[in-house]
């Protein structure tokens, strides 16, 4: 069993591993950088939300961004949008990534959240499965546009 908390700044190469590894696009993860990523949580924390890690045993093998932001419509309502959620891959189907998700939950109703909310990559199916078995409906389309 994981223990997900918030990351602490030793955490950042290992969360960037992580990254590498789960990542449809590694070639934009630097392992140079760490402050940079550091500045992220920072900034993170900043807005309400965090960044939370999964550790086994003082690995981290799980890391997921939890971003808080108050919401123009339902009166101004807050609303968490959970991102970057990458598990181990050997540690995979073992209960992590659920205990990250219930962690990020936690933090959104302690925020007075209305609503919790993600996207999934098309090609992640193994993910869009995980996300229903945990009790996420399928509600919209997502786009995406890059600079």
């Amino acid at each position: 069993m994981a223990v997900v908390r918030p990351i602490d700044y030793n955490d950042i190469a290992s969360a960037i591993e992580l990254l590498k590894d789960g990542s449809l696009t590694p070639e934009f993860e630097d392992g140079t950088k760490v402050d940079d990523y550091w500045s992220a949580v920072e900034e993170t924390r900043r807005q309400c939300g965090d960044v939370l890690v999964a550790d086994t045993g003082g690995e981290v093998v799980g890391v997921c961004q939890v971003v808080i932001f108050q919401h123009f419509q339902h009166v101004g309502g807050w609303c968490c949008e959970i991102e970057s959620v990458y598990v181990r891959s050997d540690m995979r189907s073992r209960g992590v990534g659920a205990q990250m998700l219930l962690a990020a939950e936690d933090l959104a109703r302690e925020r007075d959240c209305y609503r919790i909310q993600l996207t999934s990559r098309n090609v992640r199916e193994d993910a869009h499965r995980f996300y229903l078995a945990n009790g996420y409906d399928q509600t919209s389309q997502g786009f995406k546009k890059f600079f």
